[in-house]
């Protein structure tokens, strides 16, 4: 859709593709209507740049209607808040106070542009897309098991960079306060943009366990030898990101011993040519040349490096406060004209964004069953389905533990 914002092709979209009762569902955590969802702020963005806030609605079938009465060229999901956030005109200044929200994470692909070389902005293709694979493994992990929360969705972003909602109770309950601790821990990079300066990740030169585990992840000598996306394979021999001067520069800097550096920029000047997989050889053959405690100290180098180029980099504004907004899922983006689709976690290595359907793409899908005599068209009948499918099984997974919280809290209320 990069000629831009189109009114009759969104009013469609909305009115006959976008899943409204499998994104109520999950917002929601249950069928009938809570206040998980009637108490919740959503924004539309219309066209002219013109942002509308404070929106509530109070079923799916009101959702439905007033976003495709708006026909706006994307929304934002937000809190849920003590009153309905319609109502806050009727409150005295202040009153509104965001409860409850999704705990979310942005990755923005922009923010990798010093060490890819593929692509740079606006652009993504599916060698770059490593990089958005190797952090959503670290970060899942890490928020599976570091902080014990089950209910994860991943959603394409619609260009460069993917969104997650953790969505258990204990997420849905952070304080602002404790949003912030968790990105404090998850944050290694730090929004950092340079590459001279190595990452502050040890303490008395051990890594901090939640660093090592991601590690592990990204070292392909210690990672999962299916992931597609390691060090060696994207950094090393896809991205080839040492192959000029100016970039085996920053590697030498990086690695922090002069006399190791001035050897390899001499044997480097002599074989222009040489690439990323080959220099990166060299530097581990002069490292073990090398005796404790140097030679621990440029392991602990070669380690952080690989965090460097690898470790997820966070917008960690989006994560830190209730209040932020965030687009919904099922949105079009307006440039590219493709959906926001889930992602699986556990195939996000083979995870193409150029392949996601285009809401263009998807219409003529609906023309096509109409076409063969599908009476009411919709989402079941393109290839959106098995995204809206993977949302509906998320959302059940999420609505069957909400329900378990639900009667234990009934039981432990009866006892007392």
């Amino acid at each position: 859709m990069s000629e831009g914002y189109d009114p009759e092709t969104m009013k469609r979209f909305y009115n006959q593709l976008y899943p409204f009762k499998s994104i109520f569902r999950w917002l929601n955590q249950g069928d009938q209507p809570t206040k998980l969802f009637t108490q919740r702020e959503f924004s539309a963005t219309l066209p002219g740049d013109i942002y509308l806030r404070y929106h509530s609605f109070d079923s799916a079938d009101d959702f439905k209607a007033n976003l495709a009465r708006l026909n706006p060229t994307r929304f934002e999901i937000g809190a849920v808040y003590n009153v309905r956030p319609r109502e806050r005109k009727t409150l005295r200044a202040g009153a509104l106070q965001p409860q409850q929200r999704e705990f979310v994470l942005d990755i923005d692909m922009t923010d990798y542009d010093n060490v890819r070389t593929c692509c740079a902005g606006k652009g993504i293709c599916s060698r770059c897309w490593g990089f958005i694979a190797a952090a959503v493994r670290v970060l899942d992990a890490a928020l599976r098991t570091q902080f014990g929360f089950n209910h994860l969705l991943w959603v394409y972003s619609g260009r460069r960079g993917i969104h997650c909602w953790v969505s258990d109770a204990d997420a849905m309950n952070l304080t602002d306060d404790q949003r912030r601790a968790i990105m404090g821990w998850l944050d290694v990079f730090k929004s950092a943009k340079g590459m001279t300066k190595r990452l502050d990740v040890r303490r008395n030169g051990v890594l901090h366990p939640a660093i090592s585990a991601a590690s592990r992840i990204l070292n392909p000598r210690t990672g999962d030898p299916t992931y597609t996306h390691t060090f060696d394979t994207l950094v090393l021999q896809d991205q080839d990101c040492f192959k000029t001067e100016e970039r085996s520069n920053t590697l030498l800097e990086l690695l922090g011993h002069a006399e190791v550096a001035s050897t390899l920029r001499a044997k480097w000047a002599a074989r222009p040519n040489r690439d990323s997989s080959y220099k990166w050889d060299d530097v581990l053959q002069e490292v073990r040349k090398r005796k404790d405690p140097v030679l621990r100290a440029l392991c602990n180098s070669l380690e952080d490096i690989i965090l460097q180029y690898m470790y997820p980099r966070l917008d960690t504004e989006v994560s830190r406060r209730r209040n932020h907004l965030l687009k919904a899922p099922f949105c079009v983006h307006p440039s590219t004209g493709r959906v926001c689709v889930p992602v699986d976690p556990q195939r996000v290595d083979d995870f193409r964004p150029e392949a996601v359907p285009t809401v263009n793409e998807l219409l003529a899908e609906l023309d096509r069953a109409e076409g063969a005599g599908v009476k009411g068209a919709c989402w079941e009948n393109t290839s959106l389905a098995p995204y809206v499918e993977m949302l509906d099984r998320h959302a059940q997974g999420l609505i069957q533990d909400a329900l378990l919280l639900r009667k234990a809290a009934e039981a432990a209320s009866l006892r007392f």
